[in-house]
């Protein structure tokens, strides 16, 4: 599997731009996952109904089915954060699984920067940056991606791993 990550400051257009980019790389016949990191607790289960019942109760695991989907929810109950390798192995066999947050990781990654958001870019001290998305202008010695076309970073991305 490729591992390709995106970071940047929260509300930079990291959900976004890879919601446009599963499509470009699935309309061009490869299998994508993600990989979303989230700085704070997050919940997909609602008070009250069975699954969220069970693990109040204190179930490690529940896993919840349909004929649509299925989902694997784990309880750390103070057991450390799985690191990315461990969750990598996790995921079935795909072609690419994008990473959102994880801006330490070893992995290349995009920087996605709004020089209107008055924050610093990550790229000077983060080696790991290999272009940068913006919507503006900046000075900076990566390549630099229009944010609003898709299309281009996919490209870019695809033509990464071809050049590795």
């Amino acid at each position: 599997m490729k591992v390709f990550g995106f970071a940047g400051w929260s509300g930079s257009g990291k959900t976004t731009l890879v919601e446009k980019l599963i499509p470009e790389f699935t309309a061009r016949g490869l299998r994508v996952s993600v990989i979303k990191h989230a700085h704070h607790g997050f919940d997909l289960d609602k008070p009250g109904k069975d699954s969220w019942r069970h693990r109040e109760a204190g179930a490690m695991q529940v896993l919840m089915l349909s004929n649509d989907r299925w989902v694997l929810m784990h309880e750390l109950r103070g057991a450390p954060e799985p690191t990315l390798d461990e969750q990598l192995r996790l995921l079935e066999p795909c072609d690419l699984v994008l990473i959102e947050g994880y801006k330490a990781a070893a992995v290349p990654k995009i920087e996605i920067h709004r020089p209107s958001h008055g924050k610093p870019p990550l790229w000077p001290e983060n080696p790991h940056v290999v272009a940068v998305a913006t919507n503006g202008e900046i000075d900076c010695p990566l390549p630099r991606l229009p944010l609003d076309e898709p299309a281009v970073v996919a490209d870019f991305i695809l033509d990464y791993f071809k050049n590795r």
